[in-house]
């Protein structure tokens, strides 16, 4: 099953290591993984999405808490959440077919953030599923490179 924690840390340097360590000791793949500063810079925030049963992932918790700059650990996967990925593909665009191309991007509500003689730099932000259908819809034009961030979640309303 998959899981998304949502883990707070002191923002120094090697905590990032020493967390996806703990991941990596016990044989675990890190799905997605994504670390920035919150609204106070002394504060990191992680968002770890793993595949695993939930006793384990719940071990895995506990073992996160005895670090010693983990602040909080939450399992937010069955909390009513923001989820948002970030994509941005670089796609064959002959002049031939620009047109088809920047209808799936207003079909998607897509940005077109660079164009190329030759390609366009498409930016995409979604849930998962979405962002597939996307890569989906722009394979058949070719796409030449991508990118994607991990995912970020946020629980809804006031905790």
């Amino acid at each position: 099953m998959r899981h998304v924690l949502a883990v707070t840390v002191h923002n120094y340097p090697g905590v990032l290591n020493r967390v996806a360590g703990l991941f990596s000791r016990r044989g675990y793949n890190i799905e997605s993984l994504n670390v920035g500063t919150t609204d106070n810079p002394q504060f990191s925030r992680m968002t770890i999405v793993v595949d695993g049963e939930p006793e384990v992932i719940e071990q895995v918790c506990k073992q996160l808490h005895k670090l010693v700059d983990v602040i909080k650990v939450s399992d937010i996967t069955h909390e009513p959440a923001v989820n948002r990925d970030l994509v941005l593909f670089k796609v064959t665009a002959e002049p031939a077919v620009r047109g088809e191309i920047m209808q799936i991007c207003e079909v998607f509500r897509l940005r077109i953030v660079d164009f190329g003689r030759r390609s366009l730099i498409i930016e995409a932000t979604g849930e998962k599923n979405k962002l597939d259908a996307i890569e989906d819809a722009l394979r058949p034009f070719g796409i030449l490179e991508m990118v994607r961030t991990g995912q970020v979640s946020m629980v809804r309303g006031r905790k």
